[in-house]
């Protein structure tokens, strides 16, 4: 069945303008609704059961367990433009300042509150989830998939095994890696993903990962300085390092500064994320586009909102490997 995409191009308008016209918001004339309209009824969509209800918030709840790192915030202002352009507000929940890992025992409230929930990065727990699933509402989920929501990611696995191949292929063979810290409050899968996938192409490539040449930080600068710092003070040191995040590649690339070693002459880095400031640090990066998965869960939640009985949409965006000074040949 078409959905709010199809009706946008079959109507020349964006799905903006279709979620308000479908949902009777103002700030659409008559003559561009009923063009909606009449796309809609020749596409099948149901506008008879378009919300018309009574006791909407025209608001869209987004849980996240960060808002200031850098992800988080690109995820949130995708979301936020997207329903702006539909004129549906927000409602920010950040779990990092929520006690333990009853995280949705929030939950309970949220009903009166919002008409739809969007999940940035945080997979729940099983007794989350069934709390989730007891809502019975729409639900949108950034990074991660589960087949009872409608979700948009990237498969970090393939990201990773592009940046490691990157290195591979300019010859290098000591390859370390700059790993996500897996003892943290939240089970995030990036960690495993990214690093599945670096250890892929060694093996395919007959390498081997030297215990000596991984360190582990908090996807966070500072944390990075300081594992980076562990490493450089080892007596073998490899000719490459694959960085789980960009904002650890900047802390590597600090570090081996402070150390008077040079990036890429001495140690080649690459990061992954695609991050605002990577061109400004010449770092060769696996780029997400992190505003897009923003936008386009939150026009998934907007289509269920519209469309109760529509199915789960799950997208996996690609990667884009961006070459710059921070990696050559040996």
């Amino acid at each position: 069945m078409a959905g709010i995409q199809e009706i946008a191009e079959k109507a020349g308008v964006s799905p903006a303008t279709v979620s308000r016209a479908l949902r009777g918001l103002q700030h659409v004339n008559e003559r561009t609704r009923a063009k909606i309209v009449e796309a809609a009824e020749l596409l099948g969509y149901p506008i008879d059961s378009v919300s018309k209800q009574s006791g909407k918030t025209n608001t869209v709840g987004i849980i996240s367990p960060y808002t200031s790192r850098w992800f988080f915030a690109e995820a949130i202002a995708g979301v936020a433009q997207a329903l702006r352009d539909a004129d549906m507000d927000i409602l920010l929940y950040n779990f990092s300042q929520i006690k333990g890992r009853d995280k949705l025992a929030v939950a309970k409230n949220l009903r009166e509150n919002v008409d739809a929930l969007i999940t940035i990065s945080l997979p729940p727990t099983e007794e989350e989830f069934k709390t989730m699933l007891s809502l019975d509402m729409p639900i949108s989920l950034i990074g991660f998939h589960r087949p009872e929501f409608s979700s948009v990611a990237i498969d970090d696995v393939l990201g990773a095994r592009i940046a490691t191949q990157h290195l591979v292929s300019l010859g290098h063979k000591k390859i370390g890696i700059l790993s996500g810290d897996i003892q943290t409050s939240f089970e995030f899968p990036v960690h495993n993903n990214r690093r599945a996938g670096f250890i892929s192409v060694l093996e395919e490539n007959g390498l081997e990962l030297n215990p000596q040449h991984e360190v582990f930080a908090n996807f966070t600068i500072e944390t990075a300085i300081s594992a980076m710092e562990d490493l450089l003070s080892r007596k073998d040191l490899p000719t490459a390092i694959f960085c789980e995040s960009d904002e650890m590649a900047y802390g590597a690339m600090m570090a081996m500064k402070k150390r008077g070693l040079r990036c890429p002459e001495d140690i080649s880095i690459i990061g992954f994320d695609g991050h605002t400031m990577a061109e400004f640090a010449d770092l060769t990066t696996v780029a997400q586009p992190v505003r897009t998965l923003g936008e386009m869960a939150a026009w998934a939640v907007m289509e269920k909102i519209n469309k109760p009985d529509g199915l789960p949409k799950t997208l996996t965006l690609p990667t884009t490997l961006i070459v710059r000074g921070s990696t050559r040949a040996i």
